[in-house]
């Protein structure tokens, strides 16, 4: 038999308004009982209506998260923090990979509509598309890890990507390096962008020159940073330090160093950012710039279902927003985890 609200509010011994403001996210109740009444709903197998609720304008209890690549350690990460925080909340998360295609994202925020879920989280990198922007007034929608586009009222969750290039560049100018190159993702994705813009503005301050040609654009496939790296280390003058804009660029550099009779970090060295578990497990493990993914995806979802709430209890807020009201942008601090795979070139020591 079919577990009802009434079974979680007797067997949690709470009235069934409390279940409610758990299905709900709302009202102030215990952290401790939430998750005491989220675990009775698990256990009984409970689940809301979906249907009578989408009829009625009510929860789904559903989100959407588009992200390039599940298979992308970060983005894997990413997906498990927000399926947590939603999980926790009384929600599930379907999970749409788009590998940062404009006509699969169009595709995919399609179908989560016709689902009717109560919200989009999109970490994916994307083109500036109209579905996008009008996606943003019909549906709540948080940018994570993604700066929004003009014209959209989504809200957005990010790493302080351009401090976290500003500490990669002053770590390795703290070692002495000068001679510096970049392996970055498409410049047209912001978080790139921030991390390239920081690492520059550092070295333009101690005077020190980022040729055009030392910055190499990228996919985010190991292969693509490991090809850009040979050619770099192939120079007459080849840099003594990389900075790679995701942990898999940086792996495709120490493999292009190997093949190449580099040692690191000996006679370069090299600084990711992500900090993934793969960062740790390289030889030599990596020095990287930390992104607090956990505290990203909770924040995304809570950000989320806040925006919901408050369209449900005020209707008219979209079209507010058209007339001026700004979305909320939370940038969050990243930190320099230093490992072996950096060290003083050696005209320094």
């Amino acid at each position: 038999m079919k577990a009802t609200i009434y079974d979680i509010a007797k067997e949690a011994g709470v009235s069934i308004a409390t279940v409610s403001k758990v299905i709900n996210a709302k009202g102030k109740i215990s952290q401790e009982k939430r998750s005491e009444i989220i675990a009775i709903m698990d256990r009984l197998n409970y689940q809301p209506s979906v249907i009578a609720s989408a009829l009625t304008g009510k929860h789904t209890y559903t989100l959407g998260l588009l992200i390039p690549d599940i298979a992308n350690p970060f983005f894997a990460e990413v997906a498990r923090a927000v399926e947590q925080r939603g999980h926790e909340l009384g929600y599930s998360v379907i999970i749409c990979g788009t590998d940062n295609r404009n006509e699969r994202i169009e595709q995919y925020i399609s179908v989560l509509r016709q689902k009717q879920v109560d919200g989009i989280i999109i970490g994916t990198g994307v083109g500036d598309t109209s579905m996008l922007r009008d996606n943003a007034w019909s549906i709540p929608t948080v940018m994570i890890g993604r700066e929004a586009y003009a014209g959209t009222i989504a809200h957005t969750v990010v790493s302080d990507d351009r401090q976290g290039g500003r500490d990669a560049a002053e770590h390795l100018l703290g070692l002495g390096h000068r001679r510096m190159a970049v392996l970055s993702e498409s410049l047209e994705i912001s978080s790139s962008r921030e991390r390239l813009r920081g690492f520059r503005e550092r070295l333009d301050e101690q005077g020190i020159e980022l040729p055009l040609d030392h910055v190499r654009q990228c996919k985010y496939r190991v292969e693509d940073g490991r090809r850009q790296a040979r050619e770099l280390l192939a120079l007459p003058e080849r840099p003594t330090a990389l900075f790679c804009c995701n942990d898999l660029l940086a792996i495709g550099a120490l493999q292009a160093a190997k093949e190449a009779g580099i040692s690191i970090p000996q006679e370069l060295s090299v600084v990711s950012f992500d900090n993934t578990i793969l960062a740790s497990v390289t030889d030599p493990p990596l020095t990287s710039i930390a992104q607090p993914v956990e505290k990203l995806g909770a924040t995304a979802v809570e950000l989320l279902l806040r925006e919901f709430r408050e369209r449900q209890s005020q209707p008219q807020r979209a079209q507010t927003a058209a007339q001026g009201a700004q979305p909320q942008r939370i940038a969050l601090q990243t930190e320099l985890i230093i490992r072996s795979s950096t060290a003083a070139p050696r005209s320094r020591r």
